[in-house]
């Protein structure tokens, strides 16, 4: 941030982030000097596209701005009313720009530069103005991933979870969503069982009945796994899949970087790893691959400083935690507006994530929890 300079206004429509705009928030930044932003060319981005817009623009100058970018993507709300409902119900939409206001800072994993983050919680209006990642591209949830690719992610994840593992200054946060939490967690639980028979219609032709019985019985016995599990907890990404990630190419990029921080939270660690490993890979390589993922997680974790945290407890976590996946492929699949591919994305989700649970005898755990 620039000493002395105002704070930009709040623009939360990407036709009306115009030259001047960019100009303040770029001079904020700290990146651009006396010059200024005198061409903006816009373009539509991502794939999925579910719960708000993001542009690309590019940027021309009237001076040399050696520090300053060539183009950046801007995140902003949805213009459909359900889809930004539904942000504002589950604080998603404030919940990013806080990440990267108050924690992006604090850990330790690869994050597009923020040059700018702002909300009016009234409204719900809100933008972040970040680093634009190509020639990186986006991780396509359908394909699935490379080995070499999801051990790049059990690394990072650590980078994320190491730095405030069990950290007691994070249960005073209070937008980050915290795991103990009982008001949030009960509306969890009712909604996901109220969901659950629209889930079933639209996706019970893909799944076994195994699968379908996993289900049923996750939901009625969700308050009681949810409360099994206890601290140490961390930052958590919340969404930790491979649409939500970009990986370097040859033509540049950082390897992996992550992004949608709407989901951030504040609990246990391990159902970001369980959760990526369930869904980024297709079933039949995560069964021949996923214990050397875990294991480079934990590893990982040890390297970075946890302490107390042994492989024995980690496995037996991990095995509860594959049900972390039915429980985002249900309610996400269901409360969030998708086009043909978000369908198609969810069908593989539910297929991956209740296959991993039933491979690990997840729901025995339910009794025991």
């Amino acid at each position: 941030m620039a000493e002395g300079r105002a704070k930009p206004r709040l623009v939360s429509d990407p036709e009306v982030a115009d030259g001047q705009w960019f100009t303040e928030v770029l001079q904020y930044a700290g990146v651009l000097g006396d010059a200024a932003v005198t061409g903006v060319q816009r373009q539509q981005v991502g794939t999925g596209g579910l719960i708000g817009q993001n542009v690309a623009f590019s940027l021309t100058y009237d001076g040399p701005a050696p520090d300053a970018p060539a183009s950046a993507v801007g995140k902003f709300p949805s213009p459909e009313p359900q889809r930004r409902a539904t942000a504002k119900t589950f604080r998603l939409y404030e919940r990013e720009v806080r990440f990267y206001q108050e924690i992006a800072a604090t850990v330790d994993i690869r994050i597009p530069v923020c040059y700018l983050a702002d909300i009016d919680l009234d409204t719900g209006d809100f933008v972040l103005l970040l680093e634009d990642l190509r020639p990186a591209v986006q991780g396509n949830q359908l394909d699935g991933c490379s080995l070499d690719e999801a051990m790049l992610a059990m690394d990072e994840l650590a980078g994320l979870h190491a730095p405030r593992w069990g950290d007691p200054t994070l249960a005073n946060i209070e937008w980050l969503g915290q795991y103990d939490d009982v008001e949030p967690n009960e509306m969890i639980r009712s909604l996901y069982q109220g969901l659950w028979p629209a889930f079933v219609a639209q996706f019970a032709s893909t799944l076994t009945p195994g699968a379908l019985a996993l289900g049923e019985a996750f939901g009625a016995s969700m308050d009681v796994w949810r409360r099994s599990w206890t601290p140490p907890y961390c930052v958590t990404h919340g969404d930790y899949r491979l649409d939500n990630m970009l990986f370097g190419t040859r033509q540049g990029g950082y390897p992996l970087t992550t992004v949608d921080w709407q989901t951030v939270g504040h609990g246990p660690g391990i159902m970001d790893a369980a959760y990526f490993i369930g869904n980024g890979l297709r079933v039949s390589d995560r069964r021949a691959h996923e214990i050397d993922l875990l294991r480079r997680y934990h590893d990982a974790l040890c390297v970075r400083g946890v302490n107390g945290y042994e492989w024995k407890q980690c496995l037996a976590d991990y095995r509860r935690a594959t049900l972390s996946g039915l429980l985002m492929t249900v309610i996400a699949s269901q409360v969030v507006a998708s086009d043909e591919r978000g369908v198609a994305m969810f069908a593989a989700m539910a297929e991956r994530h209740f296959a991993h649970a039933i491979d690990h005898e997840a729901g025995d755990t339910l009794t025991r929890a």
